[in-house]
């Protein structure tokens, strides 16, 4: 159960920091040029003194090439405006403060790099000096508490021994005639990459570039393991996840030794632990539960770190243990009755408290916990948008958070917060100029219970010059998933406001099996994955019809992508309420997803078993058992280097579409993966969205 205390800021102060960005109903409606020159504000990292934090801010163009990616520096008191920082043409990232506050290491790929490096640059300004020059790159610099020394993770070929191997064996494999990949076990892919013998690996050097980076796996049996590898980062990546112990003698990282066993059992992690000078990692945790994400207490004496116990259930929420340090072998949970799934986390600055982020009904919120254990309360909170990028300063006087908000209405700007009064003061304004001039009116809300009893979320996005008096169609919008859930935030791939602009009300609905409403409204899902959550959706569209008399319940169209893509599929298989149906990434049948996807074990633990002993099962819930039902016009997408909904599944449905002469349209990205990423393809999605909306909807309100 979750008991919230006194948020530390009131409504009123949250609303009166972000005012200018509330929706002026004389605002201009969202182009998709305004949306996607929005300046991206990136985690911000506060320096170990509080007095100053480095804020990534990308400006994008539709050509990559044409984007600029600054570091920028604020002082933590907001004192003056935020100035540029790094001003190269290359793209910064991964700022980490020196202990003293006086230096930043990054990540940056310069003229004369082949790959990005590491760099480092004063505080005082001046050309950052590179620390690195690995053939294959390096990022993620961090720096040891004593500030002699910087650890980094960089890709290594598995059978490289040393930088110039590494380069050498890529530039064999970049020479080669044949082409051919060869795999012994699974998996093979991820999201748009193939799998192939790079393996990330964690160095550490002299900040002062004195002597050369040292592998701290090179050579170790862990290393050698078939199943060894990083946690999954970013796209296809991996991370290690490292830091270092209070006395710079060793890092603790995260990896797991069974991935080669992903296609029947669960891949679990651990902590392991390496000495800078060398030798076999000492592995911290084992057993049946994963372990990730650890991190120091400031005064030494406590190592945290994430749990999530993936092998005893199909789902399983992250929650916060602790253990001694040196590590005593007797971890601990804290928190422990707390039903969300936490996501970032850091210790206040006297190591007593742990500040963590969680999903909640559609909102990021902040909440802390002792150290050594006990209730979780919640320590900030808004009436709107979520918390996002936590940074706490470890040697602050005060209690200080640094933290981006933002809402569906309002793109992120980075905040301080004084834990001890709950005051709070807006560092950046990258946005606020250019929103002020639009339309955005924020998100509308509202519960109702479904047949079963359990109480559903929803938001309502609406058009620009709303009119209560107006009746608008319906676009029902389902996320992708399963477990996640619809946030109060800014998103270029289906914006509300944007999906919203011509005239239409956005219904964003948690179906059962979404995130953020406790551990078993998530495994709620298990054996029902589509006709549950559809029902959810289509009694959710009921409810804002009912409710809303703005909503013309004669005109509904249903829309989502990856997970609520397979639900688009579904609500073809089973409904005709909707006039017409958007599809992105979505299934035909279980098994295709099943049998060609990079990941594959969960959907059986989904099923009760594999598609040959429950077929019937399997079947049941596939939208191609019901093709004979096909009737509504639908459009299709897809990004033909999507790994994880593969193409096949996609011209699956086409394939039943057209036999069954519905009429409809595909669109496939050759450039694209899971996602439409790329500015051109992006604002062509968004044109072919809105025309056959139109197409089918009619005319929206005048």
């Amino acid at each position: 159960m979750i008991k919230t205390h006194l948020p530390l800021l009131a409504s009123a102060v949250l609303l009166a920091g972000g005012s200018a960005l509330a929706g002026a109903e004389t605002g201009s409606p969202i182009t998709h040029e305004a949306l996607w020159l929005l300046k991206q504000v990136g985690a911000p990292a506060a320096s170990p003194d509080g007095k100053w934090v480095i804020v990534p801010v990308t400006e994008p163009a539709y050509d990559e090439k044409d984007e600029v990616s600054d570091l920028w520096l604020v002082p933590g008191d907001g004192s003056t405006p935020p100035r540029r920082f790094t001003t190269a043409r290359s793209r910064e990232s991964a700022p980490a403060w020196s202990p003293d506050s006086r230096q930043v290491a990054f990540t940056a790929k310069r003229e004369g790099d082949d790959a990005a490096q590491i760099y480092i640059i004063s505080i005082d300004g001046g050309e950052a000096r590179r620390l690195t020059q690995l053939a294959l790159g390096a990022r993620a610099p961090l720096w040891s508490p004593d500030g002699r020394s910087i650890a980094f993770q960089a890709p290594m070929h598995r059978g490289a021994t040393n930088d110039a191997d590494n380069k050498r064996l890529a530039d064999e494999r970049k020479q080669a005639k044949s082409k051919v990949r060869a795999y012994d076990s699974f998996p093979v892919r991820r999201w748009d990459k193939w799998f192939d013998d790079v393996q990330t690996r964690l160095f550490v050097m002299p900040a002062d570039g004195s002597s050369a980076p040292r592998d701290l796996l090179g050579g170790t049996a862990l290393l050698q393991l078939p199943g060894f590898r990083g946690a999954s980062g970013e796209g296809a990546g991996e991370d290690l996840q490292p830091a270092w112990a209070p006395d710079s003698r060793s890092l603790v990282f995260t990896a797991t030794t069974n991935l080669d066993a992903a296609a029947y059992a669960e891949v679990l992690h651990q902590l392991y632990d390496v000495s800078v000078a060398g030798g076999e990692p000492r592995a911290l945790t084992s057993g049946d539960v994963s372990h990730q994400h650890a991190a120091f207490s400031p005064d030494g004496k406590l190592l945290a770190f994430t749990t999530s116990a993936v092998k005893e259930h199909y789902y399983s929420i992250s929650r916060l243990g602790v253990a001694a340090w040196p590590w005593d072998g007797n971890p601990r949970a804290v928190a422990r009755a707390f039903d969300r799934s936490v996501g970032s986390f850091a210790f206040s600055a006297d190591s007593r408290t742990i500040h963590f982020t969680a999903e909640d009904a559609g909102r990021i919120r902040v909440w802390s916990v002792p150290a050594g254990g006990g209730e979780a309360r919640l320590a900030l909170d808004a009436p709107q948008g979520v918390w996002l990028s936590m940074s706490v300063p470890g040697q602050a006087a005060t209690p200080l958070l640094f933290a981006n908000w933002e809402a569906a209405h309002s793109p992120a700007e980075t905040h301080r917060v004084d834990l001890a009064t709950g005051q709070r003061t807006r560092l950046t304004s990258f946005n606020v100029e250019a929103v002020a001039k639009l339309d955005l009116p924020p998100l509308r809300e509202f519960w109702f219970t479904n047949k079963l009893g359990r109480a559903i979320h929803s938001y309502l996005a609406l058009p620009p010059a709303f009119d209560e008096a107006k009746r608008y169609p319906l676009l029902v919008l389902m996320h992708g998933g399963h477990a996640n859930m619809w946030r109060d935030a800014v998103t270029r791939r289906w914006n509300y406001h944007l999906l919203a602009q011509p005239g239409h009300v956005v219904l964003l609905t948690d179906y059962v099996g979404s995130t953020g409403y406790g551990q078993q409204f998530t495994r709620d899902i298990l054996g029902d994955p589509l006709r549950g959550p559809a029902d959810d959706i289509n009694a959710a569209a009921d409810e804002a019809i009912r409710r809303f008399a703005f909503i013309d319940g004669s005109r509904q169209a249903a829309a989502g992508a990856s997970y609520g893509g397979h639900l688009a599929n579904w609500l073809q298989a089973t409904t005709t309420r909707y006039k017409c149906l958007i599809g992105h990434a979505g299934l035909a049948s279980l098994y295709s997803q099943w049998a060609t996807s990079d990941a594959i074990y969960h959907r059986e633990r989904m099923m009760g078993g594999p598609f040959w002993e429950s077929a019937a099962a399997w079947l049941d819930q596939s939208p191609s058992t019901y093709a004979r039902n096909f009737q509504t016009p639908m459009l299709l997408t897809v990004g033909e280097n999507d790994f994880r909904v593969p193409l096949n599944n996609v011209l699956e449905m086409w394939s039943l579409l057209q036999r069954q002469r519905v009429p409809s349209r595909l669109l496939v990205w050759p450039d694209e993966n899971h996602w439409i990423l790329k500015g051109e393809n992006s604002r062509v999605f968004y044109r072919e969205v809105h025309q056959w909306l139109d197409r089918w909807l009619g005319a929206p309100a005048p």
